[in-house]
């Protein structure tokens, strides 16, 4: 019934905006970060918890023990877009959705058809000398022996990502921040809303229907139009006839 309810809110919206996290992508088999399966549950073999190694003091003190753990843990090239994905970037084409502000560095959304996806938290999928600012691909930092150095002047290539202690880029968050201000519609999918700044984006919300779709409660279920307590590919599953 629930169900039913979000497929007749979509096709009465027109300007929809789409706000998700990790569990967009566990359907993808890339697992997320804070359920009981997340990658930041367990310390690491590095005698560490996963936080403090993808935060940047790490980075800078320990690149080698960083980059070994990224490819291990954050890089999945194989991974392939699933129902929620490809039915955003049906949306979007259909001139529903205007925009997908996401909270995962996997670039499936792209892979799926999207255009207009703000990412908060950046893409494995860009790479970037530290010294001389040239791009470089996913493959080349997870084929890199050791730490990545860049082929043409020796510096270290960084992961266009937003690590633990450093900042969500001011430019990305005003995109974010204005889609949502603007939105008629809000989905919040695969998200559980604790970290911030993205979890204070829904703040901003000011249009008519607040959707929320997620396996576990979160802080805005009560104030939410709709709470769906289920798969988010099995929820868009039934925009099939869009």
């Amino acid at each position: 019934m629930r169900n039913k309810e979000f497929v007749k809110i979509v096709e009465e919206s027109e300007n929809i905006v789409f706000f998700g996290g990790a569990g967009v992508s566990t359907e993808s088999g890339i697992p997320d970060f804070r359920s009981e399966a997340g990658i930041y549950k367990a310390w690491t073999e590095y005698g560490r918890p996963s936080e403090e190694i993808i935060c940047r003091p790490f980075f800078d003190r320990k690149p080698e023990i960083f980059f070994d753990y990224y490819r291990n843990n954050l890089l999945y090239p194989d991974a392939k877009p699933n129902e929620a994905h490809y039915a955003l970037a049906r949306l979007e084409r259909q001139g529903k959705v205007k925009a997908i502000v996401t909270q995962n560095i996997d670039g499936l959304h792209q892979s799926a058809g999207s255009k207009n996806v703000i990412e908060l938290h950046g893409s494995v999928l860009r790479n970037y000398c530290m010294k001389c600012g040239a791009s470089h691909s996913m493959e080349y930092v997870r084929q890199a022996m050791g730490v990545p150095l860049c082929e043409n002047c020796g510096g270290i290539v960084k992961p266009d990502i937003v690590l633990y202690q450093e900042e969500v880029k001011s430019d990305v968050l005003d995109r974010a921040i204005k889609a949502i201000k603007e939105a008629e519609t809000l989905i919040v999918g695969g998200t559980s809303l604790v970290v911030y700044p993205a979890a204070g984006l829904v703040e901003h919300f000011q249009g008519k229907n607040l959707i929320l779709i997620n396996k576990s409660q979160t802080q805005y279920d009560e104030r939410a139009d709709l709470v769906i307590h289920d798969s988010i590919g099995e929820v868009f599953a039934g925009l099939e006839e869009f």
